[in-house]
């Protein structure tokens, strides 16, 4: 997987809207968990090949930083070949004196490559530079895209949840109908009143039997007070 392709897919991907997309699926929840699945397997690649991004960014880097170290080394033999030139030339030692002055001078010459070469690595450790940081901030993007995506999911199937039960709640609410002559209730009802109905008629009935034996000794009472006044007459 090339830069440009690991960039764009990570800009891609860090770009998309979750509203958008949302409103075009059939299946919002479904397609919520495809894109979590989606997103998790892209970020996880992402990583491994911004890894292999950074890895290799880390190696020009160390190359450069030998490259300067190296100049620097190549530059101290130089000079310090060219100082012992200097001094054998004062004490007479000319050939000698050539020698270390052609020491210096290779030296020169591999500080000198050394230099170009870390020069040349320069353009292209600040390329890499630009792209790994380009990459982690998409990845901190898709990190984030990803939450987004876990929290609307949750979101999505918990209103969900709660319009189906609401839906239930009014369905059941809607099926009961406590008026209804027809209904259990109804039926329990009308045989309640029937035996109360029932009650109120064995007392009626009990309590004008009551009154007839009531009236019936008042009469045979008047009949015995009538007997009684006779007989005192006749006594008379």
């Amino acid at each position: 997987m090339s830069k440009q392709t690991i960039l764009g897919r990570v800009t891609q991907l860090a770009k998309a809207n979750i509203n958008a997309l949302i409103d075009q699926a059939e299946d919002p929840q479904k397609m919520l968990d495809q894109l979590i699945r989606d997103y998790t397997n892209n970020i996880a690649e992402a990583e491994e090949a911004v890894s292999s991004t950074i890895g290799n960014l880390r190696l020009l880097e160390q190359d450069h930083r030998e490259d300067m170290e190296a100049a620097a080394e190549w530059g101290g033999k130089a000079l310090a070949a060219s100082k012992k030139a200097d001094a054998l030339r004062t004490t007479g030692s000319a050939a000698e004196a050539d020698t270390f002055d052609n020491l210096a001078k290779v030296a020169l010459q591999r500080q000198l490559q050394s230099e170009k070469e870390a020069k040349t690595a320069e353009p292209t450790i600040a390329s890499q530079t630009e792209v790994v940081d380009r990459l982690k901030s998409g990845l901190d993007q898709m990190r984030t895209k990803l939450g987004e995506l876990a929290a609307k999911r949750d979101e999505l199937v918990a209103r969900a949840k709660s319009a189906q039960a609401q839906n239930q709640m009014m369905d059941a609410v809607k099926n009961i109908n406590v008026l209804d002559p027809t209904s259990e209730l109804g039926r329990f009802e009308d045989k309640v009143r029937r035996e109360e109905a029932r009650a109120m008629g064995k007392q009626e009935l009990a309590a004008s039997s009551l009154d007839a034996q009531f009236e019936q000794l008042d009469s045979l009472g008047d009949g015995a007070e009538i007997e009684a006044r006779l007989a005192a007459l006749k006594g008379r």
